[in-house]
C-alpha cells in the first residue's frame, strides 16, 4: 500500500452515520494508499450530495427510491454513477474495482450487503457489530471458506485484534471487554425509571449515534459486543468478561493461558480504530490526538451492575441459548430503543420488551441470510402488534 497500483479500493456503506463520516475523514488523510471507490446510504439525500461532492467517489448508492431522485439530479453533472435499492447495495460489493467494504450501517440493515461481500471473497471491515450478533455462525463459516478475514473496527474488537497479533500460537484463556458505563454508572434501577431520552444520548466519554448511545446506557452495546467477540475471535462466551473503566483509555485487554494480560490504549476517538482495519496491518502516520498519561493519573476498572442494567446479561442469556435467539434479541433492542427514543416506553422498559420477545419466539436455528432477516422482521412484527 506505498504506492498507487497497490491503493485499497473501499466501498463504505452507512456514509452518513457518525461511523461513516469519520471514515470518510480518515480515507481522505491517506490519499496515497487508500481509495474512495464507493459511498451509501439509505436516505439521507442531502449530505450524500455533499459527500459525493467533497470526496468524488465512482459510485454513490441510494436505498430509498425518493432519495435517489433527488441524489440523481444533483449529481447529474459530476462523473458519478448513482445506483438505487437494497440490490444495488449487495452489488457494488461484489465490483471488481472494490477490495474492502467497510460497513458502517446500523442495526440489521447491513447483513445482506456484507455477507454478499463475504461470499465474493471481498475483504470485509465491520462497525456493525449486529451482523455477527444475529448471524455470526453464518458470517463466520463462510468467511472461513473464503479464505478472508473479517477486520474489526469497534474500539473495543479493535483493541482485542491489536492484542492478538504476533500471539497466533498463544491460547487466550480471557478476553476483557471495557465498557465506560455510560451516563448513568451508579444509578439504581430506581433513578433509572425516570431517565429520559435526552439524559441517554449525553455519552461521557463517546460521539456515537442516537442507537448506539443508547445501548451504551443501557449496557445492551457491551453485550452485543460479548457476542461478537465470541464469533470474531473463537472465544467461548464463558471466557469474555466485561469490566466497567469509566475513563474510556483501556480498550479492551487479552489475558493469555500464561496469565499475562495485554491491552490496547488510546483517547476515546473511533478514528484509530478505523484506520488501523482500513491499512492493516499496516500503522499509518496520522495527526490524532496522542493520550497523555498525565491527563489520566488515575485509571479505574469495576464490575457491572447487572441488577440496575439487565441488558448484559440478556445478551449472554441469548448467546448461550443460539439458533435464532440472538437474532429476535438484537430486533426486540432495535424496537425498544425506538419506542425509548420516542419516549413511547422508560428506559426500564428496554430490558422488559427484549424479555418479552425472547420468551414468545418460536426456536428455529436458520440457515441463510433470507432465514435470519424473517425472523428479524416476525419479531417486530409481534411486538407491534401486541403493544398497540
Amino acid at each position: 500500500m506505498d504506492n498507487a497500483a497497490n491503493k485499497r479500493r473501499i466501498a463504505l456503506l452507512g456514509s452518513t452515520g457518525s461511523m461513516g463520516v469519520q471514515s470518510l475523514e480518515v480515507i481522505a488523510q491517506h490519499p496515497d494508499c487508500l481509495q474512495l471507490e464507493v459511498i451509501a446510504a439509505h436516505s439521507s439525500a442531502d449530505q450524500l450530495i455533499r459527500q459525493a461532492k467533497e470526496y468524488q467517489p465512482n459510485i454513490v448508492v441510494v436505498v430509498q427510491e425518493a432519495a435517489y431522485k433527488i441524489v440523481k439530479e444533483a449529481l447529474a453533472d459530476e462523473d458519478i454513477k448513482v445506483f438505487c435499492g437494497e440490490q444495488s447495495l449487495c452489488d457494488v460489493c461484489a465490483m471488481e474495482c472494490v477490495d474492502m467494504v467497510l460497513s458502517c450501517i446500523v442495526g440489521v440493515a447491513g447483513l445482506r450487503p456484507i455477507y454478499h461481500a463475504i461470499d465474493n471473497g471481498k475483504q470485509v471491515a465491520l462497525a456493525n457489530k449486529e451482523t455477527l450478533v444475529v448471524a455470526g455462525e453464518l458470517m463466520t463459516r463462510r468467511a472461513a471458506e473464503q479464505n478472508i478475514g473479517i477486520l474489526p473496527v469497534d474500539s473495543e474488537h479493535s483493541a482485542i485484534f491489536q492484542s492478538l497479533v504476533g500471539e497466533h500460537y498463544n491460547p487466550v484463556e480471557k478476553l476483557i471487554i471495557t465498557a465506560s458505563g455510560g451516563p448513568f454508572r451508579g444509578w439504581s434501577r430506581e433513578a433509572l425509571q425516570s431517565v429520559t431520552p435526552e439524559q441517554a444520548l449525553k455519552h461521557p466519554n463517546w460521539n456515537m449515534g442516537p442507537k448506539i448511545t443508547i445501548d451504551s446506557a443501557s449496557l445492551m452495546n457491551k453485550g452485543l459486543e460479548v457476542i461478537e467477540a465470541k464469533w470474531l475471535f473463537n472465544v467461548p462466551l464463558d471466557n469474555i468478561e466485561v469490566v466497567v473503566h469509566p475513563q474510556s483509555v483501556v480498550h479492551s485487554l487479552v489475558q493469555f493461558h500464561d496469565g499475562s494480560i495485554k491491552a490496547q490504549l488510546g483517547l476515546p476517538d473511533m478514528k484509530l480504530p478505523i484506520q488501523y482495519a482500513l491499512t492493516f496491518p499496516l500503522r499509518l502516520e496520522n495527526q490524532f490526538p496522542r493520550l497523555d498519561f498525565a491527563d489520566y493519573p488515575q485509571l479505574t476498572f469495576e464490575k457491572p451492575d447487572l441488577e440496575a442494567f439487565p441488558c448484559l446479561c440478556i445478551a449472554y442469556q441469548a448467546s448461550r441459548e443460539g439458533g435464532c435467539m440472538p437474532c429476535v434479541m438484537n430486533a426486540a433492542n432495535e424496537v425498544a430503543v425506538q419506542w425509548f427514543l420516542q419516549k413511547k416506553i422508560g428506559f426500564t422498559d428496554i430490558p422488559r420488551v427484549i424479555r418479552q420477545a425472547m420468551e414468545q419466539a418460536e426456536r428455529t436455528t436458520p440457515a441463510s441470510v433470507d432465514e435470519y432477516l424473517a425472523i428479524d422482521r416476525e419479531t417486530r412484527q409481534r411486538l407491534l402488534t401486541e403493544n398497540r
